[in-house]
């Protein structure tokens, strides 16, 4: 299973590896950036915050995997609760500052690659909460101990990818 969770990210990392090329392919093709006259790009604030919420929940993850590791059953559903919230907080956040930064598709190029690269993670952390809100029910039902943790785990890998790739699309999207 585990083998099979990294090969799955490891065609996410193409994924992602294409659309960045293709970021700064088209950024490194405008004389300047963002391309639109009169448009900003999005303030630190809420990208920030978010910033924030998924290094904590790749702490509370690992937590988690720990717990799974010695299979503590209260601190498995502890600490993967938590993570779900840090998670879930995050997505409400992104569709806030989505509907607020005063741009959107239609903003020709900065526009289209900005929310396709964020919109592309948003759904990758979906995905994550789905996978972790089925792990987390698996543990509530008694089937993750310390000899059985590998969904805990696996779900961990792919935690940790969707968290590095935010680092990544903070950092060119907001800071570069």
């Amino acid at each position: 299973m585990l083998l099979g969770v990294k090969l799955g990210i490891l065609s996410e990392v193409m994924l992602f590896g294409a659309l960045f090329a293709a970021y700064f392919v088209i950024r490194g093709e405008s004389s300047e950036w963002p391309p639109v006259a009169g448009l900003e790009r999005p303030e630190l604030l809420l990208p920030g915050l978010n910033t924030a919420l998924l290094v904590s929940s790749s702490a509370t993850m690992q937590m988690a995997v720990r717990a799974a590791r010695g299979g503590d059953r209260s601190r498995i559903l502890r600490w993967l609760g938590v993570t779900l919230i840090l998670g879930g907080i995050f997505i409400l956040v992104q569709g806030y500052e989505f509907a607020t930064n005063g741009f959107g598709l239609d903003a020709g190029v900065f526009g289209s690659t900005f929310y396709i690269l964020t919109g592309f993670h948003g759904a990758h952390v979906l995905a994550g909460l789905g996978l972790m809100a089925i792990v987390t029910n698996r543990a509530r039902l008694g089937l993750v101990s310390a000899e059985h943790h590998t969904a805990v785990e696996a779900t961990s890998y792919y935690w940790h990818f969707v968290d590095a790739v935010w680092l990544f699309l903070f950092s060119t999207l907001y800071l570069l």
